[in-house]
């Protein structure tokens, strides 16, 4: 590289050199000056510098390419590390260092993602990057569920999916950065019946400007094979009657105009009239119609499956049932709710495999992929997650697991939402790309929006686990706490481009409340300052400081913004005051705690539970979730949050 950037450097002075005016000695009277007085030396240095700079590029490509792959070899050298530790203080040790080698690995391949101009790479990485991100957290409440209890079966096979799944994605980069596939093998497309209608009609088409490009057995061919795929509608269980009697009649519509298209085609090929030709653009018209209404009426069974199911699932009952019913250690009714798991597993792949048909576009198709390889891994990781819990019911990580793999399946349903309104904008011709919320001025502004957003994760995880040690969960503190951490996780997620909040509006009237939300907390500390004695000077400080934030916040929140940098400052203004009041607020809970127990005064002259809990939406439960500590900034401050919560749980 080195020397390629000599060559490159070199190039570039003789150029200078040879197109300097003020080197010409002798310029001309008339004030005409040749500047080019050695044409054949300014070409080869042209050709030089062309050459070089090409070099350059090329090396550099190969030498990224190699930081990933050593990146990629180190995280899987302190992945096998992981998983044999036997003990928490040698987990947390090297989990900091995966962290960290997680972070380098995050920032290479995020990189190379935004570099890659074939879109179903693009996709193909995203997919991966996605699960890694969301894997990290589970292999942490996996392990530390494993290293609990060492001899539970099914912690251990929790555990073993988990590093599984992450080898098999960190290959998988590898595989797309390289261009290559193992044993050599070559990457078979997924064929939809979208791509090949679409390939089937333009060699319809194309009879209209030549007869003899293709044989009739290859178009016959290809309508078979489409005809063989919508099969998978009209064998599926959960495609409508209407819907499989549809189909089945558009599909012998097809063959019989296809059948007329080849008779008149073979006919003009041998005598070219004016009738036959026109007969053949009849024959054209009639099989291309056929063929957009065969599309139409998958797409409507697809889209509308999935739609039903989404909607019929929206509530994660069955979810909500194995975690009752594992903290109550309940082997049977877990038994029975897993049944009911296994069989909602099945209807979502199924979901996915018809809208995979539909999608419209390469990305979208290997989302959809992407969507039925994380319900078929993460359905069998919460039974056996949820197996743990009910044979460890007061097992506080036993719990945490569960609702990390829970998170995780809910936070697929809610992207199913997504990419549903997506295939339909692509069908409706709106669109065919995916929706960005967050619109913001250069990439350099989104990375520090995400920075901030995983610093805002971290310190909704470390307030949450404050707010579980208390034993009276309906203290006045604790639910004002718990509803500020449920508000600056929405947050978090809008940064993602995720959740309820889905423009900057609603960001700041999030925000709004969440100061509100603030000042009450305030109000209950210094109620809890009467009660007590020590410590009360620094309670009361601690409070006005509270409010003094929580009303910064507000005038940042209210405040007028005109144009999208304006937008921009105002949202990372929100962001980071949010993330300063939660500091303060990890701060006092761990207190004012201390502080309950030690007067042992109890509820007494607490107020009850405020109202907006029982109407307050909360995105996600107290508990850490799947997309902790993830993308390009959050695993490296995962490191210390990790300590704490290791320690803590191995007292």
């Amino acid at each position: 590289m080195s020397v390629a950037c000599i060559e490159a450097r070199r190039a570039g002075e003789t150029i200078a050199q040879l197109t300097d005016v003020a080197s010409l000695d002798h310029p001309e009277s008339d004030s005409h000056i040749t500047i080019f007085t050695d044409k054949t030396g300014v070409v080869k240095a042209a050709r030089l510098l062309l050459s070089s700079v090409t070099k350059v590029l090329v090396l550099a490509d190969r030498i990224v390419i190699k930081q990933i792959i050593t990146s990629r070899n180190k995280v899987l050298a302190t992945m096998d590390q992981l998983e044999k530790v036997s003990s928490f203080q040698e987990f947390v040790q090297i989990f900091s260092q995966f962290g960290n080698e997680m972070v380098e690995f995050a920032h290479l391949t995020g990189d190379r993602q935004n570099d890659l101009k074939d879109e179903k790479k693009k996709a193909r990485m995203a997919a991966s990057r996605a699960v890694l991100e969301k894997c990290t957290m589970m292999l942490l409440t996996a392990s530390k569920t494993c290293l609990r209890h060492p001899d539970c079966e099914s912690a251990r096979i929790n555990k073993d999916g988990v590093f599984h799944r992450m080898r098999l994605a960190l290959e998988q980069v590898i595989e797309i950065v390289t261009d290559s596939r193992p044993n050599g093998e070559n990457e078979m497309a997924p064929i939809s019946i979208y791509s090949g209608i679409k390939e089937f009609k333009n060699k319809v088409e194309g009879l209209r400007e030549n007869l003899y490009f293709l044989s009739k057995e290859n178009l016959s061919t290809m309508l078979e094979v489409i005809l063989e795929h919508t099969e998978d509608f009209t064998d599926s269980a959960y495609t409508s009657h209407e819907h499989r009697e549809h189909i089945l009649e558009l599909s012998k519509q097809a063959k019989m105009e296809l059948e007329q298209l080849v008779s008149v085609w073979m006919q003009a090929q041998n005598q070219k009239t004016k009738d036959l030709m026109e007969d053949l653009e009849v024959a054209i018209l009639k099989t291309c119609q056929c063929m957009n209404d065969l599309k139409r009426e998958v797409h409507s069974a697809a889209t509308s499956l999935a739609a039903d199911l989404l909607k019929y699932h929206t509530d994660h009952m069955v979810l909500k049932a194995l975690k009752i019913t594992g903290v109550e250690g309940n082997l049977e009714a877990v038994a029975e709710y897993t049944c009911k798991l296994s069989e909602q597993k099945e209807q979502l792949v199924e979901m996915c495999r018809l809208l995979r048909h539909v999608s419209g576009t390469e990305p979208l198709e290997i989302t959809c992929i992407h969507a039925e390889d994380t319900f078929q891994v993460t359905g069998p990781q919460i039974i056996s997650a949820a197996e743990t819990l009910a044979l460890h019911p007061s097992s506080k990580i036993a719990k945490e697991n569960l609702e990390v793999f829970c998170e995780a399946w809910e936070s697929q349903l809610s992207d199913m939402s997504l990419l549903l309104r997506e295939i339909n904008d692509v069908f409706e011709g709106r669109r065919g790309e995916k929706r960005v919320y967050l619109s913001l001025p250069r990439p350099g502004e989104q990375a520090k929006i995400a920075k901030l957003g995983l610093e805002l994760h971290l310190l909704t995880s470390d307030v949450d686990s404050e707010t579980e040690k208390w034993e009276d969960q309906e203290n006045e503190i604790v639910q004002h706490g718990q509803g500020m951490s449920s508000m600056a996780y929405s947050m978090y997620l809008f940064t993602r481009g995720e959740g309820l909040l889905k423009t900057t509006q609603d960001l700041f009237h999030q925000a709004e409340i969440f100061a509100t939300e603030g000042t009450k907390l305030a109000s209950a500390l210094h109620a809890l300052s009467d009660q007590v004695h020590e410590d009360k000077p620094l309670l009361l400080l601690e409070a006005e400081k509270l409010i003094s934030m929580c009303k910064q916040l507000q005038i940042t929140a209210k405040a007028s913004a005109q144009g999208k940098s304006a937008t921009f400052t105002k949202v990372d203004a929100c962001i980071l005051k949010t993330r300063n009041v939660m500091t303060l607020l990890c701060q006092l809970l761990p207190l004012c705690c201390k502080l309950l127990r030690k007067t042992k005064a109890g509820n007494g002259c607490l107020k009850p539970a405020p109202p907006w809990k029982e109407d307050r939406i909360r995105t996600a439960t107290n508990a850490r979730t799947p997309e902790r500590r993830v993308d390009t900034f959050g695993i490296k401050s995962l490191e210390n949050h990790v300590t704490n919560m290791t320690f803590l749980e191995s007292k």
